[in-house]
């Protein structure tokens, strides 16, 4: 898999029941830390809040997310906007939704439906793009297999992200995860090429 699906940007929903009020914000983001950070920044924001829930999904596997009811019924908040990132088939994202209790409860159902919908409405306000999953290596060659090196830079098309010319030439290349073993494969033929780093993964 050397690709994925995210939101471009920050957007925004809202739903209300019963005259309680629900605010979906959904964030672009990649880390835990950032995560952390996006949630003490609104829960310090919305203090008067009732709860502050919330889901996120990171990673191009999608293996790495939590859901967090913050105080609604267990399974009424996070898991409903955890499901509704499923299903949009997103990563590298967090929606958390503010809740603003109304005098009138719910109960555990119309929750559901509540924090299902208000996280639905800030995906919807999004912009979905697609992202790709890219590989780096680093390569070092003599001078006068630059042109050798080069023909194949232009016929596979990887980015350049670097290059240095020194004892020998370096270069730093980058490219789309499924086309990295045959970009490796017809560089291993160019005479006194040689790869100083590996394969590193960039989202």
């Amino acid at each position: 898999m050397d690709s994925y699906l995210t939101i471009k940007e920050q957007a925004e929903g809202q739903y209300s029941e019963k005259r309680s009020k629900f605010l979906a914000f959904a964030f672009p983001v990649s880390t835990v830390e950032e995560v952390k950070a996006l949630l003490a920044e609104y829960q310090k924001k919305y203090y008067d809040a009732r709860h502050v829930c919330y889901a996120y999904m990171l990673g191009p596997e999608r293996t790495e997310f939590r859901a967090n009811d913050n105080g609604e019924p267990s399974g009424t908040a996070g898991k409903p906007i955890l499901g509704q990132i499923n299903s949009n088939n997103l990563t590298n994202i967090l929606i958390l939704v503010v809740r603003y209790f109304g005098g009138i409860k719910l109960g555990t159902s119309g929750l559901i439906v509540a924090y299902r919908a208000a996280a639905a409405e800030a995906i919807a306000a999004a912009t979905v793009i697609e992202k790709t999953v890219d590989e780096t290596i680093e390569i070092a060659f003599e001078f006068p297999m630059m042109n050798s090196v080069m023909r194949i830079v232009k016929e596979e098309s990887p980015d350049i992200v670097a290059q240095g010319y020194d004892t020998d030439c370096t270069m730093t290349l980058r490219i789309r995860r499924d086309a990295m073993p045959r970009l490796r494969s017809r560089l291993e033929k160019v005479d006194s090429l040689r790869f100083l780093t590996d394969g590193e993964s960039t989202d």
